[in-house]
């Protein structure tokens, strides 16, 4: 089991520079460069220079990249080592970069229910990457614009396959946020509106796809990011869009958080939906003709525990009556009213399921009338031998990056799951490392910018 060392007084080091500990515990110093042999994960051996990281005892350990938490594991080999990858090395070296990037993204604010903000945001990363990328843009309706980029990258010309990174360019926060929740760095993190969901991840992909370019490492596969306007509102502009481009794509990486502050990556997420009930009552006097009534509302309240009941958490499925609204005043017998109901499923057979217990809906009091609408609006992304071969294939990269890499499910939907519905291999989760998306303590953990970056970039070169 590794050793968990203290976080003060840590960084991580750069190619060809060697730390070990010093007193106090857990302090590290550069002392040297050391030519060694590596034993690479395919078994082979290379000499070259890479840093060599010791205990207090003086015996070899692995250095991690990951800073937070840094385990260091004891080898009972002598010369056990990880050399630095190159692309971490040189996102290291840019990480001020990024931050700055990150933090004129936060400030360009973009809520999904303005367009014109929205633009402003879409025109922001078109500038960033117009001189190394092909930029078109789609109108999204009553929403902002709808950005595709296609990079120019190392390699053969003629490339063989395709990659789309998929996110979104819109937030929850409303106009004027920044007022009270103003980006900031502190406490080893970055806070703000719109930091982890997920304009850190736009971020992440545009340094990466840099890294490439500039370290004049060959992308096999077209490499496109498509950044849509409307995700947090259901993604009703943007839905064809994405099915489309993504048909093309042999794999698609979806830019959205990791789960927790470890990062774990997403290979299945539930699907999502909602339905409304609504209930037309007979109106009355509740004092003087009670009898002649027909309550809507008793009758919702009835149907919504029958709903309720459809949840079943052994199996993952929930429902969830959200909103009920009905009557006009406490003295009539409420002739309106109803519910919008949530529901989340992890495979696509229960939401069939679950449809057709909606519509067999039929009220208790038969002078009541159900109307039922509604449905499934993102189809689950569920976990496939196609979406768990990509994951592998990100988790060997990140532990050659130093990095133990987790995979989990979520009940949130993303424009993944479209994607995963139609067969396409899809990794959601590979955005930033944080907490609080949608909250006031929305925040990415600074020191997993490097290694994020760096596991997109070689995912890239890798598919």
């Amino acid at each position: 089991m590794g050793q968990k060392l203290p976080r003060s007084g840590m960084r991580c080091p750069q190619a060809g520079q060697v730390f070990e500990p010093t007193t106090p515990p857990g302090t590290l110093r550069l002392i040297r460069n050391q030519v060694t042999s590596a034993t690479a994960p395919n078994g082979t051996t290379k000499k070259k220079k890479i840093p060599i990281t010791t205990s207090s005892s003086g015996n070899p350990i692995e250095r991690m990249a990951r800073v937070r938490p840094l385990y260091v594991r004891t080898s009972h080999v002598s010369g056990y080592d990880v050399p630095v990858d190159r692309i971490l090395a040189h996102v290291q070296a840019q990480q001020q970069d990024i931050i700055s990037l990150i933090r004129k993204m936060v400030e360009c604010e973009s809520p999904s229910d303005d367009p014109a903000a929205v633009n402003r945001f879409v025109d922001l990363v078109a500038a960033e990457v117009e001189t190394f990328a092909r930029i078109t843009t789609s109108p999204g309706g009553k929403f902002g614009k709808h950005l595709l980029c296609e990079f120019a990258l190392p390699g053969p010309a003629k490339k063989k396959g395709e990659i789309l990174a998929l996110g979104h360019s819109d937030t929850v926060w409303p106009m004027g946020t920044l007022a009270r929740m103003p980006f900031r760095q502190s406490d080893g993190r970055l806070w703000g509106p719109g930091v982890l969901d997920m304009k850190s991840g736009i971020a992440f992909f545009i340094f990466a796809m840099r890294a490439l370019r500039e370290l004049d490492l060959p992308a096999r596969s077209r490499v496109r990011m498509l950044l849509n306007s409307d995700e947090e509102v259901g993604s009703d502009s943007s839905r064809t869009l994405t099915q489309e481009t993504a048909r093309r794509a042999s794999a698609v990486l979806v830019l959205e958080p990791g789960t927790g502050l470890t990062g774990k990556l997403k290979t299945a997420r539930k699907g999502v939906g909602d339905y409304t009930i609504q209930v037309h009552g007979r109106a009355s006097h509740a004092g003087v003709d009670f009898e002649t009534g027909a309550s809507a509302i008793l009758e919702l309240a009835r149907q919504i525990e029958r709903v309720a009941a459809f949840t079943n958490l052994k199996h993952g499925i929930t429902v969830n009556p959200g909103l009920i609204s009905g009557g006009s005043r406490s003295n009539v017998v409420a002739a309106e009213a109803q519910a919008v109901v949530d529901i989340r499923v992890p495979r696509l057979r229960d939401a069939e399921t679950l449809e057709r217990k909606f519509r067999a809906l039929k009220p208790f009091d038969k002078r009541c009338k159900l109307e039922v609408e509604g449905g499934l609006n993102r189809p689950p992304m569920e976990r496939s031998v196609a979406i768990v071969q990509l994951f592998r294939t990100a988790q060997q990269l990140a532990r050659d990056l130093g990095i133990a890499l987790d995979e989990s499910m979520t009940g949130g939907g993303s424009d993944g799951n479209f994607t995963a519905a139609l067969g396409i291999p899809t990794l959601d989760g590979l955005g930033g490392v944080g907490e609080g998306a949608h909250a006031l303590n929305e925040s990415i953990l600074i020191d997993r910018i490097a290694d994020r970056t760096a596991l997109l970039a070689n995912l890239v070169t890798a598919l």
